[in-house]
């Protein structure tokens, strides 16, 4: 599992910080979270091939997490893309898509699908033999989903040096994978457990932003692999936290902590502060294993 953040600052892009992206790869898969301004040029510049991308997760309609959607879906139509594009976002961005698409007279030449959301509930939104993407609401000023990526527990894996003293034919290999008991070639019954290891723990990615301080995704998020959280505020500003609906490095840090996540990675800082340190001290006065978001910055799981 591999996280590249494209973006990681809260409203305006300036002339060295973008406003939020992430691309996570996983299981075979290019997810892309979040649309600020400027996306494109990021996937560009980190050499990310978007042309794998086929599903984007949008949060929610506020402009720093969105406005370059537009953009990315125009590039996608002028290099001649072929494949669906979905995109799994908050109700009402289609009507701006699509808007935006009728005036200019640009409609796509792939397949766009736009799957709505608006539920208050966590709701599984995307599913396929390895990957699991649930949805984690949020508190915010308007409809807002973080997101919750997790990996299904894949096959056991072969011990060989078992395997082959039990003398097992190759045609059983998938089966003992699977986790089936099977004959070897004396006909005796050969239990899986003792030919195979148990799969690689699955992992998961929790995405939360933008909110304010909410106990009520810890049930969802609990023992997630990383955890990426919006930390705004510094503890000295605080006091902004709670009529904007953003969240403190602190409050960050306390969700972490209830949730047992192995990592906390935080984001969306106000752009009012220059040295970031300042988030991850606070923090770590809470939860220890901390961790920054930068623009271009590639965490791996």
């Amino acid at each position: 599992m591999k996280l590249n953040i494209l973006g990681c600052y809260s409203a305006t892009p300036r002339t060295f910080t973008n406003p939020t992206s992430q691309v996570l790869e996983i299981k075979n898969h290019l997810f892309l979270i979040d649309c600020g301004e400027g996306t494109q040029v990021q996937l560009r510049k980190h050499k990310i091939k978007f042309n794998r991308i086929k599903h984007i997760f949008i949060s929610h309609l506020h402009g720093d997490h969105f406005f370059g959607l537009v953009g990315l879906i125009s590039t996608f139509r002028l290099l001649g893309r072929e494949a669906d594009l979905y995109i799994h976002a908050p109700k009402g961005l289609k009507e701006v898509i699509v808007l935006q698409m009728k005036l200019a007279q640009s409609w796509t030449n792939y397949n766009l699908y736009f799957h709505e959301l608006t539920s208050t509930s966590s709701e599984l939104i995307f599913e396929d033999e390895k990957v699991e993407v649930h949805t984690i609401p949020l508190d915010h000023r308007i409809y807002t989903n973080g997101f919750l990526f997790k990996e299904k527990i894949g096959e056991r894996k072969l011990d060989m040096n078992a395997v082959l003293n039990e003398d097992i034919d190759v045609a059983y290999y998938r089966k003992l994978k699977q986790g089936a008991d099977v004959p070897n070639k004396k006909g005796e019954i050969v239990k899986n457990q003792m030919v195979t290891l148990p799969a690689p723990q699955p992992k998961s990615y929790a995405f939360c932003s933008d909110t304010a301080y909410n106990e009520a995704l810890v049930p969802i998020i609990k023992n997630a692999t990383a955890l990426y959280h919006e930390s705004t505020f510094l503890e000295k500003h605080a006091k902004l936290a709670a009529p904007t609906k953003h969240s403190t490095a602190v409050q960050a840090a306390t969700i972490a902590k209830l949730a047992n996540v192995e990592q906390l990675i935080l984001g969306h800082y106000s752009t009012r502060y220059d040295n970031l340190q300042d988030f991850k001290i606070e923090a770590q006065t809470i939860f220890n294993n901390v961790e920054l978001a930068e623009d271009g910055k590639v965490f791996e799981f």
